[in-house]
């Protein structure tokens, strides 16, 4: 695949609500029929690459992690024929060794949600896709070339507690998730990963540190201040790694992702409700 053919979509959580290298944009509504999407969806190019952009939480940050549609937001991405995605999100550290303002390419999830839908595959079809390892190896090595290469610290590998908010955590949670050997903790990655799996979407995250949860000793808990003002701090060095993980990525080698669905869906063809196919038609018609 030659690289002005991929488009690649980059997720922007906190504080990340456009990126200024994108140019030629074009902002584009998508409806969705999973609903409205975060925001309107913002393609162009970045280079010789055509990106699309959306802010997980909406301009001006008007959406909560547990209202977020993560369905239209991935649906969306596919139907702009989005082949690989790149997200940033915010996290808390759960280690000493994670100072605030470093970066984690995470590599494994621990799920604490509660409230919030995470599969297509519902109302007539059946699908289990392969989760073991949830984000892209490919995808990942990029993100940590690009990180290192731009002076931030990088940390290659760990895992993200996904929990529900939008509440921070009690300090006995945190506590807990220490002793789990987690390494960061957010409220956002892990429901756009398994969807991106199941829409055969590449995808990988950027987890900047803004805190030290409340688990630390010697330093206050947690409090909205702090994570804003680290938050911002990070959200240029991230734009430094988009840019120059953005030509990697393009050229990166196809893998298992953009297969995922190949002996995924259990549902008999001849059983798929017309409504299904016609919700996910997009998905699974070159399966069924």
């Amino acid at each position: 695949m030659h690289t002005s053919d991929t488009v690649v979509g980059i997720i922007g959580g906190s504080g990340l609500y456009q990126m200024d290298a994108i140019h030629d944009l074009e902002e584009i509504h998508i409806a969705t029929p999973f609903g409205e999407p975060s925001d309107a969806f913002l393609r162009g190019r970045m280079g010789d690459t055509t990106v699309v952009f959306l802010p997980r939480h909406g301009r001006g940050h008007r959406v909560s992690p547990s209202e977020l549609n993560f369905r239209a937001n991935i649906w969306g991405m596919k139907k702009l024929g989005v082949s690989r995605i790149l997200s940033v999100s915010a996290v808390g550290s759960l280690k000493e060794e994670i100072v605030p303002g470093d970066f984690v390419i995470v590599d494994q999830f621990i799920d604490r949600t509660r409230h919030r839908v995470d599969t297509f595959y519902t109302g007539g079809v059946v699908a289990h896709v392969m989760f073991a390892d949830p984000f892209c190896p490919n995808l990942r090595e990029a993100l940590v070339a690009a990180a290192g290469s731009t002076g931030v610290k990088v940390h290659d590998g760990g895992t993200y507690v996904n929990m529900e908010g939008p509440q921070f955590s009690t300090r006995a949670e945190s506590k807990l998730y220490r002793s789990w050997g987690a390494d960061v903790i957010g409220m956002t990655n892990l429901q756009e990963a398994k969807l991106a799996r199941e829409a055969e979407i590449c995808y990988a995250t950027i987890a900047m540190a803004t805190d030290y949860d409340c688990w630390h000793e010697g330093h206050d808990a947690v409090t909205v201040e702090q994570v804003v003002a680290t938050m911002h701090a990070n959200v240029d060095h991230a734009r430094d790694v988009l840019m120059k993980a953005v030509p990697a990525v393009t050229s990166a080698p196809t893998c298992g992702c953009q297969s995922a669905l190949a002996h995924a869906i259990m549902t008999d063809p001849t059983t798929i409700p017309d409504e299904a196919r016609d919700r996910l038609g997009l998905l699974i018609d070159k399966y069924v």
